[in-house]
Parts: structure tokens; C-alpha cells; sequence
């Protein structure tokens, strides 16, 4: 067996060629010629290797508003790629076929960092966003990746689990200039019964990065019928997320699609979106969006002090922007945000 393929980072040697991986909450304890949990780590002769650093599972152009960002850079095109598998379990995953699939099926192209800082370059994308599958589990590739862009002034998104160790959060949260986080649930029995992961150290996750880090924040929850949408669960979380991340922080709720292990539960009604949303709101979270499904009211953004419109959407373009230097046209209250400079419309 010869696989390795680019020095891993994070990690240390237990003895006896065990590798203790210190990528994710899991430190997955690694037998010579193993994989861990995620199946892109790789231990051989005491050192720990990541077998997917410059292979892709595809590449596309996006509006940002794709991933979903709201309040960054709106209206701009991010240049999308991913790599393959994952370090959670989700038994709903809804890009089960890049996750679930072994990395030789899924990795279908060569991009080295450089690569793809140019070809952002040469699309006109204001970002460059790692998405499809967990980035985390492919940090190294991230950071180099980061770093030709941040020399081109190219930006870069991260749309992730959260589900990162805190010796690795530091390293990526200084290379990556926006976040969408997944808070998949909001309990720990969700996460072990539907993730095969925890929800604490996402939770840690969320806190570092509004509190701790320059990135800009916005969260995401996939909401399942009967498994984390109720009244009482959704209540705790978004108090939880204005006590702890503020009330700036933007949140989507999304609906859920038949997919992977769940293919036998219906789609997620808009009411549920629209329901969760109006708990959100009454908690204090200014600004709260639905996403999967057809509803321009909540996928527009409100300002928090006039409530009127300053970003139309028509799903994931942007229409209006009534903003000046991320100001609110109607009343000049700033908006929570990382805004490229906007003319008024004519």
C-alpha cells in the first residue's frame, strides 16, 4: 500500500506508529497504514498524510448568495470548489454523492492553490469559496489555497460544519475571510443520532469565530420534520445564538429534501421555515432568511432600525441593493456586513 500524498499538519505521534490526528474534536488514534474517521488521513511509518491536498470533486461559479452569504459582498460571483468525504456521519447529508462515496470515485480534477487563485482571477470572482464537502478535513489545501488568493485580493468563504478542533480553529480563521456555518441541531442527541458527531464543539466553533476572529459569520439549519424543528428546540437555539454570537449574526433556515438514509421523509413545508423564522425574529435576531424554497419576502434583508428593504433577492441574485458604504439609504443606519462599495439605484 503506497498512498501518501501531502504532509498532514495537526497531529502527533502516540508511539508504536500511532498517529493521534489534531484536526477535528474526534483525534482519531491511527493505526501505520490507516485511515481516520474521514478517510483522507492517512498514517504511514509515524508521520500523518492528507491524500486529497490539489484534487477537486468539481468546480463552479456562484452567486455568493449560493452559499448561503446575505451580507457579503452581495450581488459578487465566488469561484466554488470542493474536495471529497467528511468528518461527520450525517445520515441526511444532501451531498451524500461527494461525502459518502471513496475519495478515488469523487476526485475528478487537479488544481493546485495557485490554479485556482488565477482562475478566480480570470472569472471576475470577488471569492473563492471551499465548499460541496467539509473543508476542514482538507485544511492544509485551504490555507495555501487562501493565501495565493489573499495575493491576488481575492477573498475566501468557508461553508462548514464547524466541527474543528481548537487547535486547528486559530489556522483557519485567520485564512478565511467569511464563514456559513451549519449548527445542525440543536441538541446532543440530534448530533449523535443524525451527525455521529457532538454539538458542543460546534457550538465552540460558533463562539470563536463572532467573538474571537476578524471572519464574517452567518449560520445555517437544515430543518428536518420531527427531528429538529420543533417549537422548543428552535426557541433554545436562537436565544442561544443572540446571548452568544449577537443579534447581528445572520441566520437561514433552510428546508430539507428527501436525500441519503432519509429519502423516506417528506420535504420540509415553507410553514415550518416560516414558523422558525417568526421565533427567531421574536428573540431578537435581525435578520433571519428561508432558503429551498420560493418565499423574495424572506430572502430580502430589512434594515434593523427603519425595517425597510435594502437588499432585494430573487432566489439566489441579488436584484436592489439600497446601501452606500454598507448604510441604510432610507435612514443611514449601518448594516451588519462585509459590503463591496454600492451605487444608489437611478
Amino acid at each position: 500500500m503506497s498512498i501518501p500524498s501531502h504532509p498532514a499538519k495537526w497531529w502527533h505521534s502516540l508511539g508504536d506508529g500511532m498517529i493521534r490526528c489534531d484536526l477535528c474534536p474526534r483525534h482519531c488514534h491511527i493505526q501505520n497504514e490507516h485511515f481516520g474517521y474521514c478517510r483522507v488521513r492517512f498514517a504511514k511509518n509515524g508521520s500523518l498524510f492528507t491524500i486529497v491536498y490539489g484534487d477537486c470533486s468539481g468546480f463552479a461559479l456562484d452567486p455568493i448568495e449560493k452559499k448561503p452569504l446575505f451580507h457579503f459582498l452581495p450581488g459578487s460571483n465566488t469561484f466554488s470548489f470542493g474536495t471529497a468525504s467528511c468528518n461527520m456521519g450525517c445520515v441526511f447529508c444532501q451531498n451524500w454523492r461527494i461525502t459518502k462515496e471513496s475519495c478515488e470515485e469523487v476526485l475528478v480534477s487537479e488544481a493546485t492553490p495557485e490554479a485556482i487563485a488565477e482562475a478566480a482571477k480570470e472569472n471576475n470572482c470577488a471569492s473563492v469559496s471551499f465548499t460541496y464537502n467539509e473543508p476542514t478535513i482538507s485544511l492544509e489545501y485551504l490555507l495555501d489555497t487562501a493565501h495565493n488568493c489573499h495575493q491576488l485580493g481575492i477573498r475566501t468563504v468557508a461553508v462548514t460544519n464547524g466541527y474543528i478542533s481548537k487547535e486547528a480553529r486559530h489556522d483557519c480563521y485567520s485564512a478565511v475571510d467569511a464563514a456559513n456555518i451549519d449548527l445542525k441541531g440543536f441538541s446532543e442527541k440530534f448530533y449523535q443520532n443524525y451527525c455521529k458527531a457532538s454539538l458542543k464543539p460546534v457550538l465552540e466553533t460558533l463562539d470563536y469565530v463572532a467573538n474571537q476572529t476578524q471572519t464574517w459569520l452567518e449560520v445555517t439549519t437544515l430543518l428536518i420534520p420531527g427531528a429538529n424543528d420543533s417549537n422548543s428546540e428552535i426557541e433554545a437555539m436562537t436565544k442561544w445564538l443572540v446571548g452568544n454570537l449577537g443579534p447581528h449574526v445572520p441566520l437561514h433556515f433552510s428546508a430539507f429534501h428527501p436525500a441519503y438514509e432519509l429519502s423516506g421523509i417528506q420535504s420540509t413545508p415553507a410553514a415550518t421555515l416560516l414558523r422558525a423564522r417568526d421565533i427567531a425574529k421574536k428573540n431578537g435576531i435581525h435578520h433571519v432568511y428561508t432558503g429551498n424554497i420560493l418565499e423574495s419576502k424572506t430572502q430580502a434583508t430589512y434594515c434593523s432600525e427603519c425595517k425597510k428593504i435594502v437588499i432585494e433577492r430573487d432566489g439566489f441574485r441579488t436584484q436592489s441593493v439600497f446601501l452606500t458604504d454598507g448604510k441604510c439609504h432610507h435612514c443611514q443606519a449601518p448594516l451588519a456586513g462585509i459590503f463591496m462599495r454600492q451605487k444608489k439605484p437611478s
